[in-house]
């Protein structure tokens, strides 16, 4: 049987990762981030132990000590915890958290902190692998999802919005923009999608496109765009009448579900 270490954190997703898994016959020993993952992980996995954000010296030596050669992150972390200026009292970072804090980050941007991570357990022996490769099924394909299309405004929005979106991406600003009648209302940065479309909802009124994209060469070992249920709910309060997504690099949790949502609540979701 294979074992998996997976370093958890919030949203769906490392539930939906751990359950499939299990269907898998994949033996998962999980260390959930404190304050973020949730306790029902612990139904699908052989091992639950918790840490604290700040403490990845822990993370790595509870994953050594379970002889995990292998795991996979799955789930997301609240940046503005993360970036607090309270952060060294808050959080308790432990010496190797505070050694790459300071010493080895070449700046702080999300994939940095990520990538400065991976390169810690791969000092101790273990790899960091992209969840996709467990969970493809649940990957955005190319084309309409929903059984309304979008009209020919929203494909203007889309277009002119697209490349926008991108270079916001590359520039390590955010990965959603909300758009109408080809002008740009809300731009993500770091409070997070949900709250990037309950302000460009407001602000155009309605009828609104969201575009949610991934960074150029991103890493999909970690922080993979994400969407489901939860999404859908916002969309709905936000007025948002078109969801633009990328294919092959955009997860959607509970798949049927989230897209039985946007067909009842008459939002477009199209992958490109």
């Amino acid at each position: 049987m294979e074992r998996l270490g997976l370093i958890a954190g919030n949203g769906r997703f490392p539930i939906l990762f751990a359950q499939s898994a299990k269907a898998k016959g994949i033996s998962l020993i999980a260390v959930a981030i404190e304050d973020e993952a949730s306790p029902e992980i612990e139904k699908y996995v052989e091992k639950l132990y918790w840490v604290g954000v700040a403490r990845i010296g822990k993370l790595i030596k509870t994953l050594k000590d379970e002889q995990i050669k292998k795991t996979v992150m799955a789930g997301g972390l609240t940046k503005s915890h993360i970036h607090s200026k309270i952060k060294h009292l808050k959080l308790m970072p432990d010496l190797r958290t505070i050694n790459l804090w300071y010493k080895k980050l070449r700046d702080k941007h999300d994939h940095s902190i990520l990538e400065a991570v991976a390169d810690e357990l791969a000092e101790d022996g273990i790899q960091l692998v992209s969840s996709i490769e467990y969970v493809k099924h649940l990957m955005a394909k190319k084309g309409c999802l929903t059984k309304k299309v979008p009209s020919e405004r929203e494909m203007a929005d889309i277009e002119f919005g697209w490349k926008i979106a991108k270079d916001i991406a590359r520039m390590e600003i955010g990965q959603c923009i909300v758009v109408k009648d080809k002008i740009v209302l809300a731009v993500e940065a770091i409070e997070g999608t949900n709250e990037t479309i309950k302000r460009g909802g407001t602000l155009g009124r309605g009828n609104v496109v969201v575009i949610k994209v991934s960074k150029k060469d991103q890493d999909l070992r970690f922080d993979v765009p994400t969407i489901g249920l939860e999404t859908i709910d916002h969309l709905k309060e936000s007025g948002v009448s078109t969801l633009a997504i990328e294919s092959k690099k955009t997860l959607i949790l509970d798949k049927d579900d989230t897209i039985e949502s946007a067909n009842k609540n008459k939002i477009v979701i199209i992958a490109l």
